[in-house]
């Protein structure tokens, strides 16, 4: 059967229906209250995880702690590509 054939026998049906009266139902109403309980489990989900957040901030730092140091890297110890002790 084709689309167009099922839709031509849906046609009458519909036709039947009081346009003012669809409501949609049990079905609607279930799914519905299981996607609001959904979204209310996330936000408490949400809710838990945001309370774990550290929002204070570090103290600022003074200018002088973060100057670079005096040290150049050319005068800094030499390193190695190998290991010590092989």
């Amino acid at each position: 059967m084709y689309a167009t054939q099922a839709m031509a026998f849906a046609t009458p049906l519909a036709q039947e229906l009081d346009q003012n009266k669809v409501t949609p139902g049990v079905l609607g109403f279930i799914v519905f209250a299981l996607m609001a309980g959904g979204v209310w489990l996330l936000m408490k989900s949400m809710n838990r995880h945001m309370d774990m957040v550290n929002f204070e901030e570090p103290p600022a730092q003074t200018p002088a702690a973060s100057a670079p140091s005096s040290k150049r890297p050319a005068e800094s110890e030499p390193t190695s590509a190998t290991p010590h002790g092989e």
